[in-house]
């Protein structure tokens, strides 16, 4: 049970400082160019999926 709580505790304080990166204007954490087939990009400079779900229409 010790090691479930240190390791509870770790994780929560590694969320917690990147949280923190988050709060002060970091840019946010950023995926893949069309994510899951969702169409959602956050990408500055538009990859090839990108381009070509944009042509297709399922933008």
């Amino acid at each position: 049970m010790t090691y479930f709580l240190i390791t509870f505790a770790f994780m929560l304080i590694v969320i917690a400082i990147m949280a923190v990166g988050v709060f002060f204007g970091r840019n946010a954490i950023k995926g893949s160019c069309g994510g899951a087939d969702k169409g959602d990009c956050v990408c500055i400079k538009k990859c090839d999926k990108r381009k070509k779900m944009e042509a297709e229409g399922r933008v």
